[in-house]
């Protein structure tokens, strides 16, 4: 059995974006703070960052925020993008302010566009970010595709080759594949992360995206009633949906 990390409580707060240290005394002074129901009286006390430490802990009378660890699932909407620096609006803006004081700091999970919507993932553990994006472990990510022309009717074949070349790249695609859902809409299912990949996989065949939405990666799906803007934490089963068994 694995042990329970353990974190100063002002720490804590602190790294959780509740202000300084010297705020969160005055939170815990001002009687803010509950642990099991009873009022927590020492800011250097240690806490155990176990899972259920939302469900046991308050401030202000509200739920703790999660801990380090979080994981989330959007439903980004089109016209934000994912960046913490471009102008415009922000993923990061859908998230409760505080959130945005994190540290360590949320991240998305890869990037989509900002005339791509969809299922996209944000976390603040750099090892399991990095465990997702990696080319190494194939993690299928599947589009919803609609074009701007009919299907010609080979992309299926062409995409599942894995000779497919990018404009301006000198390594052909890993094989992908195509589910034609009607003459200007497919399903694609990709194993990479290459910059604007689906786009520029039907630009390779002659046709032209108009819209893209992703509807899942691994094996987790986007819920039908997660409406854009919305977000989800994930617990450990849906992560276990994330990534493919060792």
């Amino acid at each position: 059995m694995s042990k329970v990390a353990t974190l100063r409580l002002d720490r804590l707060l602190a790294n959780l974006g509740y202000g300084s240290r010297r705020e969160v005394q005055q939170l815990v002074d001002a009687g803010a703070v509950t642990l099991d129901g009873d009022e927590v009286d020492d800011p250097g006390m240690r806490v155990a960052l176990s899972r259920d430490l939302p469900e046991r802990m308050q401030v202000d009378g509200e739920p703790l925020d999660p801990p380090p660890g979080l994981v989330l699932m959007m439903n980004k909407p089109l016209g934000v993008t994912c960046s913490h620096k471009e102008a415009g609006p922000l993923v990061y803006g859908l998230l409760p302010p505080r959130w945005r004081r994190r540290d360590p700091a949320l991240s998305t999970v890869g990037r989509l566009d900002k005339d791509t919507s969809g299922l996209l993932l944000m976390t603040d553990d750099g090892a399991l970010l990095h465990r997702i994006i990696s080319p190494r472990n194939h993690v299928p990510k599947r589009y919803r595709v609609a074009l701007d022309r009919p299907l010609r009717g080979d992309e299926a074949e062409t995409f599942a080759s894995g000779a497919l070349m990018l404009d301006g790249e000198d390594k052909p695609l890993l094989p992908a594949t195509l589910e034609v859902l009607s003459p200007t809409s497919a399903l694609v299912t990709v194993t990479e992360g290459r910059y604007h990949q689906v786009r520029r996989m039907f630009a390779a065949v002659g046709n032209h995206v108009v819209a893209l939405h992703r509807d899942l990666v691994g094996e987790l799906s986007l819920p039908e009633d997660l409406a854009p803007g919305e977000y989800r934490i994930l617990n450990e089963a849906d992560i276990a949906r994330i990534l493919p068994p060792p």
